[in-house]
């Protein structure tokens, strides 16, 4: 049986090298660095899952509209980068929704004290999970091998 492909969305290094090296024998992993790059990617690539970093405090090319977090921090644009950098995840989960990839998704965030925000995710993009950042390499191999059977 062949493994199943997770794109990984991070905007360092330190998830596809983990996920690699303690997950490598069970799936392939690829990474982008950003949101515009994990959309070209999906277009050319079949993949099974996706993994997402929530804050990308390390990317220079981000999706979101920054004229409109300004005006909701009374042009703040400090406060409105903070904003975008760290929910960016959120914000590259929606433009692959919208361009019509229902993979599922797993986060890489601990929505245990969001349980709301999470489910309000949930219904609205539906296929969807999460790990926090302490999450063991049997953690996330269990939780990629479901997200990706629910999904087929």
């Amino acid at each position: 049986m062949s493994k199943s492909t997770v794109l990984v969305i991070e905007d360092g290094h330190e998830y596809i090298e983990n996920l690699t090296r303690f997950l490598g024998n069970e799936f392939n992993f690829v990474r982008a660095g950003d949101g515009p790059e994990a959309l070209t990617l999906l277009q050319t690539t079949v993949f099974d899952a996706i993994f997402l970093d929530m804050k990308f405090d390390r990317s220079t090319r981000f999706i979101g509209d920054f004229d409109k977090l300004r005006i909701r921090f009374a042009g703040d644009e400090t406060r409105a980068s903070r904003f975008l950098e760290n929910n960016q995840g959120t914000y590259i989960l929606s433009a692959v929704r919208q361009a019509g990839h229902n993979l599922p998704v797993v986060f890489s965030y601990d929505f245990d004290s969001e349980p709301r925000r999470f489910q309000n995710l949930k219904s609205r993009h539906g296929q969807l999970y999460y790990l926090p950042d302490t999450a063991s390499p049997a953690q996330m191999s269990m939780c990629l091998a479901k997200a990706i059977e629910t999904g087929q």
